[in-house]
């Protein structure tokens, strides 16, 4: 699909360069972090194609390489959602407990999930089919768990008074904030319903494409990307929920 070479670099770098500049242009005050992000995965991805092969025909590396895919997906949802108690400008900090909290809607589901899938012979016992798999389905969780804890506690700051107006009739803590928190935190879902429903229509997903351009016929390819598109919508909508849940019992 892309040829391989000097100009392929150079056109990443024009990538990174036009996002940090229109970032800094903008205003939006992350010119810093689309760089930082782009070496990081340029490093993590060098790393991923040094150990894949390795990793892949080991059992127990690939529980591992798992156990570290949970690990660090907790914890990046868990800095996305710490509270800013210090002012604006300090970097917000997670705790432990916060990862811990984290892994339940960011790692369980998309385990249990693939565990369910390798019980019934869907998935392949090998590394190189289940750590893409929970890979896909934990990244998309990730990203979902962000963005529903964030849209929870920034309307609970904004309608505080609705939180307080319900305590004074009588609510306990829980069910006033899960009043005010639930809608706001639903729509961390809709990135994710929005392109499964224009699969074919509007977005071409990268899973197709591969296994088109590997040799698999293209009816394969598109069972194959149903099953990726419905299993991100089944974690990520059990992510949303058990989101919500710990941001209205204060524990996110």
């Amino acid at each position: 699909m892309i040829e391989i070479g000097p100009a392929l670099a150079v056109a990443v770098v024009l990538f990174v360069v036009i996002g940090a500049v229109v970032a800094w242009l903008g205003r939006t005050g992350l010119e810093r972090e689309v760089p930082w992000a782009s070496i990081r995965a340029a490093l993590q991805l060098i790393v991923l194609a040094l150990v894949i092969g390795y990793v892949a025909d080991r059992v127990w590396l690939v529980g591992v390489f798992v156990v570290v895919m949970a690990t660090t997906a907790s914890w990046a949802a868990a800095r996305r959602l710490a509270r800013r108690s210090a002012p604006r400008a300090d970097t917000p900090r997670a705790t432990v407990r916060d990862a811990l909290w984290c892994a339940l809607p960011v790692a369980v589901p998309p385990v249990v999930v693939v565990g369910g899938l390798l019980a019934a012979g869907v998935v392949r016992p090998d590394g190189l089919s289940i750590i893409p798999v929970v890979g896909i389905f934990m990244g998309n969780a990730m990203a979902i768990v962000g963005l529903a804890g964030r849209r929870a506690h920034d309307e609970l700051d904004v309608r505080h008074g609705e939180v307080e107006a319900a305590l004074s009739l009588g609510f306990t803590d829980y069910p006033a904030r899960m009043m005010v928190c639930r809608e706001a935190a639903a729509t961390a879902l809709s990135p994710s319903l929005d392109q499964t429903r224009t699969i074919g229509l509007v977005t071409i997903p990268g899973a197709f494409v591969g296994m088109v351009l590997g040799g698999a016929e293209p009816w394969q390819a598109g069972v194959m990307q149903l099953f990726v598109s419905t299993g991100i919508l089944a974690c990520g909508a059990i992510a949303l929920v058990v989101t919500t849940l710990l941001v209205a019992a204060d524990r996110v």
